[in-house]
């Protein structure tokens, strides 16, 4: 069931006829953070991934289902809430050497526009700013569904990844390996994994 318009060329969109379903989810949904997940993972010392999540975070998405394009999504992200599991890792990642989440606490995302890529699978496309960088950023996803829990909410749920390089972002920090290489990668997957509930 699709969500967005699929863009039929690089310069024309082209909306379908609309689907009741589709139509029904039409509306603002909040992210719940007690059920949504944003991480990222990261090669570390060139052998292994290191993966953490920042656990606070918010946002809402706002589907159009008889205009798909007009969909967007704004998320804000608690820098300070990273979570590696491992307090020394993650009191760096706060520090001035990555994040320094003092000064600038949020890393946020605002989205542009919105692609059909087939079926359920999507791409949202945006700005991402953290620390004082903003840069485009493509956020692959795919539409899990929608369904009334038992206290009566509606949701909706995606999941998706993208690949970034952190230095596009000034995260420039790291140390050189004794056998060659660096201690953390430049590249970085981040994942998303949103349930979001209709505001009434």
């Amino acid at each position: 069931m699709g969500i967005f318009a699929r863009k039929s060329n690089g310069t024309t969109t082209t909306i379908a006829p609309v689907d009741p379903a589709l139509a029904a989810l039409t509306g603002t949904y909040t992210i719940d953070p007690a059920h949504s997940s944003i991480g990222f993972t990261v090669r570390h010392a060139m052998v292994t991934n290191v993966r953490g999540s920042f656990t606070e975070h918010e946002g809402t998405l706002t589907l159009d289902g008889t205009d798909p394009a007009a969909s967007a999504a704004v998320i804000d992200v608690k820098i300070a809430s990273v979570d590696t599991g491992i307090g020394d890792r993650d009191n760096h990642l706060r520090s001035g050497d990555f994040f320094d989440a003092e000064q600038f606490p949020l890393m946020t995302f605002r989205s542009t526009e919105a692609q059909q890529l087939g079926g359920d699978k999507y791409r949202i496309v945006g700005d991402l700013t953290i620390k004082d960088v903003t840069r485009p950023l493509a956020i692959d996803l795919e539409f899990n569904g929608s369904a009334t829990d038992p206290y009566g909410n509606q949701r909706v749920g995606f999941e998706g990844s993208a690949d970034i390089l952190r230095s596009d972002w000034g995260l420039t920090w790291n140390a050189a390996l004794e056998t060659g290489g660096v201690v953390v990668s430049d590249k970085v997957k981040l994942t998303f994994d949103i349930s979001a509930i209709k505001a009434a």
